[in-house]
Formats: structure tokens, C-alpha cells, sequence
């Protein structure tokens, strides 16, 4: 059991939690000054103002926090950092004018990525994902979903998610990783279509991760030209038959109703929305699907952010991420990407802070954090400033300090 204490300030979140991190107020951020939390390595047992600690907890180890902020745990819930190589020249390329179809011409793309990570061996996969995990809990991040989907053949979809499980094993229980399954992701050539792809590789892969019990969730990238509503199905189908949590990449080019099937399979979140129409923010704000918003990926691309006030406004949980992978967003700070994006998305600081911690974890499925109240798990992140209108303010700037804590 400890104690930290003298906190200049404490973001507890408890109103927004009481909201279910729905229709958020500027007040609901729930700020404590002069804060102190007591928690043990199961949970959170108290929070308050450093003055009011209980008498039961006055001989417990205490640590001087003075100086710092503390929040709840950052959560980066859509991350694709398994790969090989990088893409650093079709970033140039597209600066200089060049489309799609020219850095396809060129070599480039998604199959770019596919040639470099098939090639790669599981260690050096590995040994190149625990950089980027170590880079990214730096900026105070202490949860991270991974995605496979740079394979898409049994034998390199089996190595990342493998990869995947053995960086989850590697980083516990300080960094929490969470395994996505996304062999989904693309239809590679050799296939006569998407469903004869999902019938020789993706299905005999999923039926052995949940008899191994590897992952835990299932994804797919449900769009126009890679897999249509009724191959989503035909995956989540299965997928809920096997008890496994589904996610989805949704409406990103087109409106193909990803947030109205996310919805209906209970889904815990739906990623992208850029394109996303009233029956979709309708079916969210009525479910339990986390709105998971990637701005970072608009501002790679040069395209518009999503309208995160519709589903805002609608009652929807929303959440960002930073989709880190090596094509379209390679930029694997969330806090620099939320801090930036906000004012264009147009919210307030509580929606902020509660998208990139408590609506993070729920789209992950993780109930017991998010949030600074008794009984939660105590996953923080600690920050060296005076205030937290500070963190967001100096983009780019890092706060974060190193956290020993985390559930043990």
C-alpha cells in the first residue's frame, strides 16, 4: 500500500465516469489541488485532498508528489507498430504532388510494408516494436493495442501475432499491450475474392489464436475494395461464436454503414468515422461502441478530421488514438496528436483528457481503468508541471515522468 501526495493537481475523471464519458461538461474533468491517492496493486482505495487523508492511512509509505500533475493512465487504443522498414520517401513523394496510384507505380504502399515485414524475422519484429513501445510510454502512455495485418499470409499473420503476444508478456505488467487480430486488413493477389482470402486465411488462423487463447480482439478493415458489409458479417459472426471482442475499421473513404454494424455486434469501438452519417452517430450513441476518432492520419494525409462534435453532441463515447503505423500516420505521440487536433475538433478539455483515458480504455473493454475513483485499477500517468492546462498547451513538449506503479 502507499501514498503519493502533495499533487499540485489531480484529474480524477469521476464525474465523466459517473457520465459513462458521455455529454461532458468543462467541470466534469473532476480536479483535485493539493491531491494525494492511496492504492495498493490492485486498486485505487482513496483520492482527495492531501489534508483530508483518512487516520487509517497515515503510517502507510508516502512519496512527496509536489510539482506534479497526475491523470489517469494514457491509452493509445489503435496502433499498428509491428512492421518492417519504413515508407519515409512516399511521405516526400506526396509533398511533392504524387498520388496513390504514383507511389503504388513506385513500389510503395501498403504492399511496400507487407514485402519488408514478411521478410523480417520475429526478432528483429520484435526487438524494433520495443523501441517504439519504450518511445511511446515515455510520453506517458502505459496502455497500447497492437494490430498484425502487414502479412496477410498464414505463416508472417501467425509471426506478428505472435510478435504481438510475446511484447505483451515482455512489458507486463507495467505497460499494458492488448493483441488485435487484423489479417482483415487487405486482399492480397492470389485470391479470386475478399471471401475467398477471409476462407483460406483468415478463418484457420482465428480458430487457432482462440484455441490458443492469443488474442483479444478481432478487426477488419470494412471499406470499399477491401471487405464489404457482408464479409464483415460472415468475420464477426464467427468471431462473437468464439467469444472474442471485435473492433473495426469504419467509414473512412465511404459511409458503408461500419458504425450501424459495429453497433449491432457489439463491438467495442469503431475507428476512423470520417465519413460516418446520422444512422451511424445514432447506432453509437444508443450502444456501448466507443467513436474512436484518428486525426493523426487526416493530417498525414492532408485530408479532413472527422466531426467529432456529431458524435459528440449525438451522445456517443468518444475516443482518439494515433493509428501509429508506417504509411498513413507515423507519429506515435497521441498526446501530440490530441493536443493539436483539438481545438479543430472543436472540444473541450475534459473530452480531451476523458478520449485519451477513460473512452481509450473503453474501447479496449477495460472497465477497471480510465478513471481515478476507489476500486479502479491504479494505472496513472505522472506528470513534471504545475498545472495540466500546461501539458496540452506546449505541444510536443514532454511532461511525462517514469512510472513504476502500474498494477502489479
Amino acid at each position: 500500500m502507499k501514498c503519493y501526495q502533495n499533487f499540485n493537481e489531480i484529474i480524477t475523471l469521476s464525474k465523466a465516469h459517473k457520465k459513462d464519458g458521455r455529454s461532458l461538461l468543462p467541470e466534469d474533468l473532476s480536479l483535485i489541488k493539493n491531491g494525494a491517492i492511496i492504492f495498493d496493486d490492485e486498486k485505487i482505495l482513496w483520492v482527495g485532498n492531501s489534508n483530508s487523508i483518512p487516520k487509517e492511512y497515515k503510517n502507510i509509505q508516502t512519496v512527496d508528489c509536489s510539482g506534479k500533475v497526475l491523470l489517469p493512465e494514457i491509452v493509445d487504443s489503435h496502433t499498428h507498430l509491428v512492421f518492417g522498414g519504413n515508407r519515409a520517401k512516399e511521405y516526400s513523394m506526396r509533398l511533392n504532388g504524387a498520388d496513390y496510384q504514383d507511389i503504388a507505380n513506385s513500389g510503395g504502399g501498403i504492399l511496400a510494408t507487407m514485402e519488408k515485414t514478411i521478410t523480417a524475422s520475429a526478432d528483429s519484429l520484435f526487438n524494433d516494436a520495443v523501441q517504439r513501445i519504450e518511445r511511446i510510454n515515455s510520453y506517458g502512455v502505459g496502455t497500447i493495442e497492437i494490430k498484425s495485418g502487414y502479412g496477410l499470409t498464414l505463416e508472417s499473420e501467425r509471426k506478428i501475432t505472435n510478435v504481438i503476444d510475446r511484447l505483451k508478456k515482455h512489458f507486463a505488467p507495467d505497460i499494458r499491450i492488448l493483441n488485435t487480430y487484423l489479417a482483415a486488413h487487405a486482399v492480397p493477389g492470389g485470391f479470386k475474392n475478399s471471401r475467398d482470402y477471409l476462407d483460406k486465411i483468415v478463418m484457420p488462423l482465428l480458430n487457432e489464436f482462440a484455441s490458443d487463447k492469443v488474442i483479444d480482439f478481432v478487426d477488419i478493415f470494412h471499406e470499399e475494395g477491401y471487405f464489404d458489409y457482408s464479409d464483415s458479417e460472415y468475420l464477426f459472426q464467427r468471431t462473437s461464436e468464439l467469444g472474442i471482442k471485435i473492433k473495426i475499421h469504419a467509414d473512412e473513404f465511404n459511409d458503408n454503414k461500419g458504425a450501424v454494424l459495429a453497433s449491432k455486434y457489439n463491438a467495442v469501438s469503431a475507428d476512423h468515422l470520417l465519413c460516418t452519417t446520422a444512422d451511424g452517430v445514432q447506432a453509437l450513441s444508443k450502444s456501448q461502441t466507443v467513436a474512436t476518432l484518428l486525426p493523426g492520419t487526416a493530417f498525414f494525409l492532408g485530408k479532413p478530421l472527422a466531426d467529432a462534435r456529431a458524435f459528440l453532441d449525438g451522445g456517443c463515447k468518444v475516443a482518439l488514438a494515433s493509428d501509429y503505423n508506417p504509411g498513413s500516420s507515423h507519429c506515435d505521440n497521441l498526446l501530440l496528436v490530441a493536443s493539436i487536433s483539438a481545438k479543430s475538433l472543436q472540444i473541450n478539455l475534459t473530452e480531451l483528457w476523458c478520449a485519451i483515458t477513460l473512452n481509450a480504455s473503453h474501447a479496449l473493454g477495460l472497465q477497471n481503468q480510465g478513471a481515478l475513483i476507489p476500486g479502479l485499477s491504479p494505472r496513472f500517468s505522472i506528470f513534471q508541471c504545475d498545472t495540466v492546462d500546461e501539458i496540452t498547451y506546449s505541444w510536443g513538449r514532454n511532461f511525462s515522468i517514469k512510472n513504476n506503479t502500474k498494477n502489479k
